[in-house]
This record gives structure tokens, C-alpha cells and sequence, in this order.
């Protein structure tokens, strides 16, 4: 909208540019009498347009603007509009309107903060949490892999036993007299669990393991897909533009200038 275009240029004329150009320009712009400017921060603040940190900046352009832009109205219209929910709160009736819209504005952003304090603690148990499943899903691999391996290998040695054991039952058939085969028999008879069943059995676990390995690593890989999504959502939360690996000099020279625009904040809004 035209307004919008018109504060956004005002703020440009008046903050932009060198010391000297800026300077030049309030001088131009300094013809306007208080009542238009008035007008303008009014609208600016009940179109929404102008908000707190719009009120601060231009309160640092200039005396005659801090002036202005510690006008009641202003503020009270910026405490309907971005704490509309209490409105109808009890305060002090002494307490400035400037002064109550610190006090909510410090309560919002403490109440923001913890909330994104709560966000961050839930996303670092959700991350926990899909470790500790990938270290117990690690665990159940590494023991139906021992289980497979310990497995394989009596298959193996039954296997070799049982063809030890064809070939000498037929070299016992044809070498040994009726009674010393006869006796054989009645001995693995007497066995307790037979050769095939035992042959059966192993490989019923062998194709039980390989099933719960495939379980298991299918779980693994989905829980490692979830823990990268974990670690992505806390990293996004615990981001911040400020804290960025910047040049220190940069570093050092931003870090006056929030601290100076923090500092004029706090004084438009005492």
C-alpha cells in the first residue's frame, strides 16, 4: 500500500546512508510541522504498519522524533494490537502505557522462550530416545548373528558327521560280520536325539535367524532415517542467524551495534 511504501521510505531517509547523508536529509525533512508527523506515526501504528522496533528506530533518529515516538497513543495502540488477548488484564493505573507494554512484551517473550526452551528439550529426548533404540536394535543384530554363526557351523559339523557316518555304515556292511552291525544299530538307536532331527531343527533356527535379522535391520535403517530427521528438527531449533561463525571483526562489530539498539529500545520503552 501507498502508507506502507511511505513509512518504509521514511525509515530508509532517515536511517540509511552515511552520518553526513543522513544528516541532510533529517534537515529536508525537518520542515514537516509535529502535527504531520503525528499523523503519521498514527497511522502508521493503527494500520499496523509501524511496529515497537519501527518506534525505536525512528526514536534514535532524532530528538524531535523520540518525542514524538513516545506519544501514549502510539503505544496504546501497539499494546491492542499485539496483546489483545490482556487487554483486559488488571495493572496499576499509574503505570505508563509505555511501561505496560514492556511489562507484556518481557512476560511474551519469557513465555516465547521457555516454549522454545520445552521445544528444545523434547527434540533432545527424541534423539536420545532413537539412540538408545539403535544401540538395543545394534545388540539384537550382534546376537541373532552369533546365533546364526553358532548355528551354521553345527549344521556344518552335523553334516560332515553324517557323511562320516554313510560311508563307514557302508564299509561297516560290507567288512563286518551280522552281529557287529546289528550291535551299531541297536547303539544309535539308543541315541537321544536322531541326526535328522537335529539337521531339521538347525535349519529351522538358521531360517528363524536370518528372518529376525532382516527385522532388525529394516528397524535399524528406519530408526536411523528418524534419529537424521531428530537431529535436523533440534539443529533447526537451536539455530540462531546471531550465532552464526562469522568473521570476529564482523562478530565484534555487530555485537556493539545490537548492543546499542538494545540499549535505545529499553529507553523508548522505560
Amino acid at each position: 500500500s501507498i502508507l506502507r511504501l511511505f513509512l518504509r521510505l521514511l525509515l530508509l531517509l532517515l536511517l540509511g546512508g552515511g552520518e553526513g547523508e543522513r544528516r541532510r536529509r533529517r534537515s529536508i525533512m525537518s520542515v514537516l510541522p509535529d502535527e504531520i508527523w503525528a499523523l503519521i506515526l498514527e497511522m502508521g501504528t493503527a494500520f499496523g504498519r509501524l511496529t515497537y522496533r519501527d518506534l525505536c528506530a525512528l526514536a534514535i533518529a532524532s530528538r524531535r522524533l523520540n518525542r514524538l515516538a513516545r506519544d501514549p497513543a502510539l503505544w496504546a495502540t501497539l499494546l491492542a494490537l499485539d496483546f489483545p488477548a490482556g487487554r483486559h488484564e488488571p495493572h496499576d493505573k499509574a503505570t505508563s502505557v509505555k511501561s505496560l507494554y514492556r511489562i507484556r512484551f518481557e512476560r511474551d517473550k519469557a513465555r516465547q522462550l521457555a516454549a522454545a526452551r520445552r521445544a528444545v528439550l523434547y527434540a533432545e529426548s527424541r534423539v536420545a530416545a532413537s539412540r538408545k533404540r539403535l544401540e538395543e536394535l545394534e545388540s539384537s543384530l550382534a546376537r541373532e548373528g552369533k546365533r546364526l554363526k553358532a548355528a551354521v557351523s553345527e549344521l556344518a559339523d552335523l553334516e560332515r558327521a553324517r557323511c562320516s557316518n554313510w560311508t563307514a555304515s557302508v564299509a561297516l556292511n560290507v567288512w563286518q560280520p551280522q552281529v557287529v552291525r546289528g550291535r551299531q544299530k541297536q547303539i544309535v538307536e539308543q541315541c537321544t536325539v536322531p541326526v535328522e532331527s537335529r539337521l531339521g531343527a538347525l535349519k529351522m533356527e538358521i531360517k528363524v535367524c536370518k528372518q529376525q535379522i532382516a527385522i532388525f535391520n529394516k528397524a535399524y535403517n528406519e530408526e536411523k532415517k528418524k534419529l537424521s530427521e531428530y537431529n535436523e528438527a533440534l539443529t533447526s531449533l537451536k539455530y540462531h542467524p546471531l550465532r552464526s561463525n562469522f568473521d570476529s571483526t564482523i562478530r565484534h562489530s555487530n555485537k556493539q551495534k545490537r548492543l546499542k539498539q538494545s540499549s535505545d529500545c529499553k529507553t523508548i520503552l522505560s
